[in-house]
């Protein structure tokens, strides 16, 4: 008689490889000089898809940028990524991203994504930890000649910009960030 895998398996290798996949982003101490360079390569890329962001990138009191976030998920998925902290165009700190999600989807993909803070209010409620976003969130996926006409909700404005993959579900409920502040 031959048996067959049970489907909690699928879904366990799935999170296996997702966790050693999100385990690439832990950085040793020390500020990470390559992430600067990702987050304003990934903000550029941003604008040149959709040049009306310039204007949420220049009007905007602080933004956080995720240049690289890796989403997974079967089922049960999760994503994680790690990102640069601006405010008034300068760097002060860093931030981690976590999502989980329950739910019809399935697949993996890479993105970027940037979150604009309208005011001081909203920057100090990502720096505080009291930014998370819930199931009706929603983002401005960015492509090629995409048009912006969105405006801040709860003064925040979140874009996202695919990098590759495919993943059968679009939402960013159930982000959780941690914000840590440069060292000085």
């Amino acid at each position: 008689m031959k048996t067959t895998n049970p489907p909690y398996r699928k879904i366990m290798l799935i999170l296996f490889m997702l966790g050693i996949t999100l385990g690439t982003y832990a950085q040793v101490g020390g500020w990470n000089p390559e992430l600067e360079n990702e987050s304003k390569e990934a903000m550029n890329d941003m604008i040149k898809d959709a040049p009306k962001l310039q204007s949420f990138y220049d009007k905007a009191y602080g933004m956080a940028v995720f240049p690289k976030i890796t989403k997974a998920g079967l089922g049960i998925g999760g994503a994680g990524g790690k990102g640069i902290v601006y405010k008034n165009k300068e760097i002060i700190g860093s931030a981690k991203l976590r999502q989980a999600s329950f739910g019809l989807q399935a697949g993996g993909q890479q993105y970027s994504e940037v979150i604009f803070f309208e005011n001081k209010e909203s920057l100090d409620r990502f720096t505080n930890g009291n930014l998370k976003f819930d199931a009706q969130a929603s983002a401005v996926a960015i492509t090629e000649g995409a048009s912006v006409d969105v405006a801040y909700q709860n003064g925040v404005a979140v874009f996202t910009r695919v990098q590759g993959g495919l993943m059968f579900e679009a939402s960013i409920g159930g982000q959780h960030f941690k914000y840590e502040p440069v060292k000085k």
